[in-house]
């Protein structure tokens, strides 16, 4: 056996090294704050709109509130807005394309209607359902326009909430938590639930980070009976899963707290332009997204533990194959996977296989989709949007229905753009016709700019923002296809079976 004295030292070499490792590891985590810090310092200066932040109601605050006291504290955020953001601009501040800026053509007060506030549609005559749609992260309701405007038009009353944090100014972003954003939700369904009464069916649509509070709440109604439980979910670009980066972006930020380091707080600066969504991006915005995404996969695990999960409404999701935002392979693996045999459908854009420019792309986005999708059966419905064949921008719908192994291929109007590979993240909730986001719109420059007819050709590093913000695609080809989708499952609202109704169609 070895004596006291060897066991003594083998403990001291252990401790020295234990000691080296946090030594080491100290030492680089210095130099990253350092490094961050001055890179941070290197980018453009702050401005009053990141520095400024709305005076949101807390998570008790609107748990307690009323949907009018709600609106009531939005509008004193804004008139604050202007009092401080828009009334103290400086001269070089007040740019022809600064959303800030009260003179400029993307300055959001000056159009019919401010997209940026909460709103509410009602149908004609007495409501057949009721819907809260829940926008994007950095984004504002105008994202759920399309959406609203079609369940009106099916006799829904539409809630459609701005979130805290949004809507306003970037710097109000620095000051919010997801579970705010959960409260709103919350509020909106009981908005929603006065106005059209608790005998109709409710349905929740959500957009990217809006996807991941309507299935929060969605898994919270089968842990809580006094949340009123949704009939269906709609989801697109729906954030299940996000970069592992946004795991750690609350590092990123630490040398903020150090006088002269304000901008480490900000993963990007950029010029507002958009007048309907920030382009500025806070860190604690990323590191919120991650610990909802975590909230909400942590609480499936317990639901499905506990035996809860065949009660999950059936759920129709909108997913491009490349997205760059959200985790497509998350929506599958962490979330489909999961939901039980209720008629929930995955409908996903493919690549366009028919793009000329083949040789650029990396081999593996061609077979991308089947490396997503887990072998049929599935307890859930396919449907992959692709080229008919890889040489025609002709698109057919491939479908696989729910225990079925056998495919269905049906031909489709819609074509791809021939100068156009993929969807993106932000492209599903919008039309081609769309004013600002589409290629084709209908009403060019309606909201001061057109960002989907944007095509620019010249020298590189003379633009204030990246290229590859400028191609991103904007707009859905297949938006059509998508809404009638999306009326098909309105429709079955109201039969007596609805996961045969689902199915059927």
């Amino acid at each position: 056996m070895p004596s006291d004295s060897a066991n003594a030292l083998h403990k001291d070499r252990i401790s020295k090294v234990l000691k080296r490792v946090a030594l080491g590891l100290l030492v680089l985590l210095v130099m990253f704050l350092v490094i961050r810090g001055y890179q941070s310092e290197q980018g453009p200066p702050l401005h009053r709109w990141h520095t400024w932040s709305a005076d949101e109601m807390s998570v008790d605050e609107i748990d307690r509130a009323s949907f009018a006291d709600y609106l009531t504290r939005e509008a004193a955020i804004f008139h604050d807005m202007k009092l401080n953001v828009t009334d103290q601009l400086s001269d070089d501040e007040k740019t022809a394309l600064n959303r800030f800026n009260a003179q400029s053509p993307v300055y959001p007060a000056r159009f019919d209607t401010d997209w940026n506030r909460s709103y509410i549609l009602e149908p004609e005559g007495k409501a057949k359902g009721a819907v809260v749609l829940l926008h994007g992260l950095t984004d504002s309701p105008y994202s759920m326009r399309y959406l609203a405007q079609a369940y009106q038009q099916k006799g829904f009353v539409a809630v459609v909430p701005r979130l805290p944090g949004h809507g306003t100014a970037p710097g109000s972003l620095t000051k919010v938590d997801w579970q705010m954003w959960m409260a709103a939700t919350r509020l909106a369904v009981r908005e929603a639930t006065r106005l059209a009464g608790s005998n109709v069916p409710l349905h929740l649509v959500g957009y990217s980070n809006g996807g991941a509070l309507a299935v929060k709440y969605s898994l919270d109604t089968l842990q809580n009976n006094a949340l009123r439980k949704p009939q269906q979910l709609v989801l697109l670009s729906p954030m299940i899963g996000v970069t592992a980066y946004a795991r750690f972006a609350g590092l990123a930020g630490w040398p903020a707290i150090i006088p002269g380091f304000a901008k480490a707080a900000w993963l990007s600066i950029i010029p507002e332009y958009n007048p309907f969504k920030y382009n500025s991006f806070p860190v604690r915005a990323a590191r919120q997204s991650w610990l909802l995404t975590q909230a909400m996969q942590d609480q499936l695990l317990h639901v499905i533990r506990g035996g809860s999960m065949p009660a999950f409404p059936p759920v129709l999701t909108f997913q491009s194959v490349l997205d760059s935002t959200v985790s497509t392979r998350a929506v599958v693996n962490a979330f489909y996977r999961y939901l039980p045999d209720n008629g929930s459908e995955l409908v996903m854009f493919d690549v366009n296989q028919a793009a000329n420019l083949r040789a650029l792309f990396r081999p593996a986005l061609y077979s991308a989709v089947n490396n997503l999708l887990p072998p049929a059966p599935r307890r859930y419905a396919s449907t992959v949007i692709t080229n008919a064949s890889p040489t025609t921008y002709q698109t057919v719908a491939r479908i696989t229905a729910a225990d079925q192994t056998q495919e269905i291929v049906r031909s489709m109007h819609e074509a791809w753009p021939q100068d156009t590979y993929s969807l993106s993240h932000i492209a599903v909730p919008f039309p081609l016709s769309d004013s600002l986001y589409g290629r084709e719109p209908t009403e060019k420059n309606r909201y001061g700019i057109s960002f989907g007819t944007i095509s620019l050709r010249g020298e590189t590093a003379s633009l204030i923002v990246g290229l590859d913000t400028l191609m991103r695609n904007t707009s859905n080809p297949f938006f059509d296809y998508m809404m009638l989708q999306i009326k098909g499952r309105i429709d079955c609202s109201s039969q007596s079976n609805l996961p045969a109704c689902i199915k059927g169609l």
